[in-house]
């Protein structure tokens, strides 16, 4: 297709002699996904598909907004943080989420409110302790596989049904 349209011919007939001469010479025969649906041809048209497309490309995947995102992450450290080996690794691992927590409370970012409060750390590590020392080690591992860490819950009033449950946060007076 590198040749010049001649000047006598229009582009329709040009174009069509160009796709012929092409399938004669065998240049359409074994193109990939000859015979197979086009991808996403019963999907709805969205502008951003192009995006979305690149994205899952370079590895991104879908973007949660930025507290649904936090409270992915509570949910994953959470879960680490039961099944970490010391107590030091514990506290490594929530006090970074508090901070993220204090953050996002004390400036909201657009989107659905968090509705939790801090980590009491203390009575997280408490409960890592007894879990461990009697030798329940596997338990706390399931209950955190599951969703159900220990010494979280929602903060109050906030009608969340969110499976983490954070503590309330103490006052200091």
């Amino acid at each position: 297709m590198t040749e010049r349209k001649p000047a006598g011919l229009s582009f329709e007939s040009w174009i069509d002699r160009q796709i012929r001469e092409a399938e004669e010479r065998g240049e359409f025969a074994e193109l990939p996904g000859l015979g197979k649906p086009l991808p996403g041809a019963n999907v709805p048209y969205d502008e951003m598909w192009w995006l979305k497309q690149k994205m899952v490309q370079e590895g991104h995947g879908a973007i949660l907004q930025p507290t649904l995102a936090l409270r992915k992450e509570i949910d994953d450290t959470l879960a680490e943080a039961a099944r970490a080996a010391a107590e030091s690794r514990v506290r490594e691992l929530l006090e970074p989420v508090n901070e993220k927590i204090a953050a996002n409370l004390r400036m909201p970012p657009p989107g659905p409110p968090l509705g939790y409060t801090p980590i009491d750390i203390d009575a997280f590590v408490s409960q890592w302790r007894q879990a461990r020392s009697s030798g329940d080690g596997a338990r706390s591992q399931h209950a955190a596989a599951a969703g159900s860490p220990h010494g979280v819950r929602p903060a109050p009033g906030s009608g969340s049904r969110w499976r983490l449950r954070l503590p309330r946060l103490r006052r200091h007076d």
